[in-house]
Formats: C-alpha cells, sequence, structure tokens
C-alpha cells in the first residue's frame, strides 16, 4: 500500500456518499487537483488551474453541473462534515471557527463558509473548500538569488490561486539551506507540520513557529532565534505590517507573499504602500495568475532601494 496522499486525507473527512464516489475517480483525474468544494444542496466541485469539473456517482467527473444526477451535499452532511473535522468536539474549536478553516495533515487548509454569530464563531455551514497544499521543488530557483542579493527582502505578489504559498514555500527551502531562516506559519500549510515533524521540506537550518498569528511568531522568532530571514505568509493587517518594519529595522530581511496581482493593486492597499514606503522590501514578485500556479511574470524592483 502507498504512502497516504492528500487526496486519501480530504476523502477521510468527506460524508459517505462523497467519500465513496471519490475513491471511484481514477487516478488520471486526481492528477493537478487544487481544490474539492461542496456546498449545499449542490454538487461537488473538482477544481484545477484551468477548469471545474462536477462529480457523479459512478466517480466520472462531467464538465456541467446541471445535470441532476450528480452528488450533492445536503445540509446535515455539511454539519457531520465540520464535526468530524473537529474531531467530534465542535466546542474545543473556537479558534478554527472563529478564523473560518482548519488544517488538516498535510497542509490542506478546509475553508467554512456559513453565518457568524454575535459571539464571533460561524454555524449554520453551507459550503466547505478543500484547498490540496502541494510543493513545486525548483520554482523558486530564478528567485532565490535575488534574494541573498537584496538588503532588504522579496515581497511575492499575486491574486487568489496563484501559486503564492508554493513559491514561498519553495523559496523557504532553499533560503532555510543556506542561512539561518524562520518560517512563521500561522495557517499550517508552509510546512505542515505534524507531530513537531515538518510534512514539506522548508530547509535545514529553518526554525518553524506555528500556533500564533504572524506578527506575534515575527517578534518571537526575532527575540530568540537571531534569524537572517523570516518567512511569512499573506500579510494582510497592520500589526503583520509592524513587526515585518520592526523586525526589517533590526537587520533582518524578510519574505513574504501579498495579494496583489499588479504594482498599482499593491500600491493601492494602504499596508502595501507603507511597507514599500519604509524600505522594507527591495523587490517585489508577481506572478502569472490561478492558470500557472507559482510561475513568476515580473521581477520589479522597488524605487526606494539603492
Amino acid at each position: 500500500m502507498g504512502a497516504k496522499t492528500s487526496y486519501d486525507t480530504i476523502c477521510g473527512y468527506m460524508p459517505d456518499r462523497v467519500r465513496q464516489a471519490m475513491l471511484r475517480v481514477c487516478e488520471r483525474d486526481r492528477v493537478g487537483l487544487t481544490e474539492v468544494r461542496l456546498h449545499s444542496d449542490r454538487p461537488t466541485a473538482f477544481v484545477y488551474p484551468d477548469r471545474v469539473r462536477y462529480l457523479s456517482p459512478g466517480g466520472s467527473l462531467e464538465s456541467s453541473g446541471k445535470f441532476s444526477a450528480l452528488v450533492k451535499t445536503t445540509s446535515s452532511e455539511l454539519g457531520a462534515a465540520v464535526t468530524a473535522l473537529a474531531h467530534y468536539s465542535i466546542h474545543s474549536c473556537d479558534r478554527e471557527l472563529r478564523q473560518g478553516f482548519f488544517t488538516l495533515p498535510g497542509g490542506i487548509r478546509v475553508g467554512l463558509a456559513g453565518t457568524y454569530t454575535s459571539a464571533g464563531t460561524m454555524k449554520d455551514w453551507n459550503g466547505l473548500n478543500f484547498r490540496i497544499s502541494a510543493a513545486y521543488p525548483g520554482c523558486a530557483g530564478n528567485v532565490f538569488p535575488r534574494l541573498a542579493g537584496c538588503r532588504k527582502g522579496v515581497l511575492i505578489c499575486g491574486g487568489v490561486n496563484s501559486g503564492k504559498t508554493t513559491l514561498l514555500r519553495d523559496l523557504c527551502r532553499i533560503c532555510g539551506d543556506n542561512y539561518k531562516t524562520v518560517l512563521i506559519d500561522e495557517r499550517g500549510e508552509l510546512a505542515a507540520l505534524s507531530g513537531g515533524q515538518p510534512v514539506f521540506d522548508v530547509g535545514l537550518l529553518t526554525d518553524i513557529i506555528a500556533g500564533c498569528t504572524r506578527s506575534e511568531g515575527i517578534l518571537s522568532g526575532i527575540r530568540t532565534l537571531s534569524p537572517d530571514f523570516i518567512f511569512c505568509d499573506e500579510v494582510s493587517g497592520g500589526s503583520d505590517t509592524a513587526a515585518i518594519i520592526d523586525g526589517s529595522g533590526c537587520g533582518i530581511r524578510f519574505a513574504a507573499t501579498f495579494h496583489a496581482r499588479s504594482y498599482d493593486e499593491l500600491c493601492s492597499r494602504e499596508s502595501g504602500r507603507q511597507l514599500i514606503s519604509e524600505g522594507t522590501f527591495d523587490i517585489a514578485v508577481f506572478l502569472t495568475g490561478s492558470s500557472s500556479p507559482g510561475t513568476v511574470r515580473e521581477i520589479k524592483q522597488l524605487c526606494h532601494a539603492d
């Protein structure tokens, strides 16, 4: 029997009818799969970089979701799937229900759609998105020399499903084989720790901080691990920006991802403008998009750099 795959892991959390149909899907149709999406009373969707297909009971994938004989999920089945994700203890998963996602072994992130309560947790779930994490060793080979040669750091930019996390992970692998590196893995996708050990190769010298916010992890790494580089995913709020600026002021170089498809979009967001104006990053890397995840479209020298 071969090693358990991400596909196998996802099947283990599915409602029985969906799981049985997924197990009938041929190996060819599992290759390149990026997401499995469930919606209440709608067909199960298989998402690939260039197409969407819908699951039939026999395991074939259809191009249209309008066929009546497709595998749909009921509201009660969605609730049972969330309960399984919570290891049958919903009340012990307050953090996940507030953030709106679970992280499974192998770095699989399961996004939740539902209704937020006044207490800030989610209920009445109507959708689940199982997002598969994958490593592509070598995809950051042309970016690493720019990171190693810059004074500050590299900001990896792209839209949804453009491969930002994939590129950052591989960049961390190369950097961590050569420099003291700290990886802040807030969502558990980058290293995918299991029992304290990373599932993905993130470098021989890389220390991994997980289970906290990005800003908390950055400050902890600066205080205790004396890194040359700090890596983090999805810079978003003011606390992230402030922590990166503080760390950069201490002489630490950063590699981070940012949701922006172009330089204009990067500058249109307050946190992006602040990171650029403070001189925190020398280089911005822009990715092609969801049609070719992890592929670099442009490497732009930021105007503040020497």
